[in-house]
């Protein structure tokens, strides 16, 4: 096979590599500082507002392979889950349900801003990302309630409605950040 066709089936350009290990290495120095609830094994985690952000910085293609690296590393044992802990364990447990529902709401919510454009795009954006967030939620809570043998209302309860103002925080800085990111980033070379 010569040069020229063996570029042509490169994936991922330096640049975006570059661009997901990056995202990806905050993801794993953030989603660690977690603060515990007392009456909820699920707290509160800077995971969501990185993935947010990554989707502006990243697209959803690449936000997912980034996240997907995150939970690889988490997976393995490096201590990059919240409360800086990692393994199988972590994934197994009562938590593991919203580890998988990230994938989606990055897949989501990433598609949202990658799609939509014009007048009312910044809107379609947070339609996005209230949606990924909601189907993140619902495998974590459906997870947590039965791990704990609660109802879905009590795992609504321990897992999600806490958590729905800070998360409404995290999008809306993530709207303000996540774009002025993108553009700086598309006028690098």
């Amino acid at each position: 096979m010569n040069q020229t066709t063996t570029n042509s089936h490169t994936k991922f350009s330096t640049k975006q590599l570059v661009l997901i290990a990056l995202m990806t290495a905050i993801t794993c120095i953030l989603a660690p500082f977690s603060i515990p609830i007392p009456f909820s094994p699920v707290p509160i985690s800077f995971t969501n507002l990185v993935l947010y952000i990554s989707i502006f910085v990243l697209g959803y293609k690449m936000a997912t392979v980034s996240y997907l690296v995150y939970l690889l590393l988490g997976l393995v044992g490096l201590p990059v889950f919240s409360g800086f802990t990692g393994g199988v364990a972590k994934l197994a447990g009562p938590t593991g349900g919203y580890l998988v529902g990230f994938i989606f709401m990055t897949m989501i919510a990433g598609l949202f801003t990658e799609k939509c454009h014009g007048k009312y795009r910044y809107t379609l954006y947070l339609l996005g990302m209230i949606f990924g967030t909601a189907i993140c939620y619902a495998f974590g809570t459906i997870w947590l309630a039965k791990m704990m043998n609660l109802t879905f209302a009590q795992g609504l309860a321990a897992g999600v409605i806490p958590y729905l103002p800070g998360d409404a925080v995290k999008m809306v800085a993530a709207l303000i950040v996540g774009p002025v990111l993108q553009k700086r980033l598309n006028n690098l070379q």
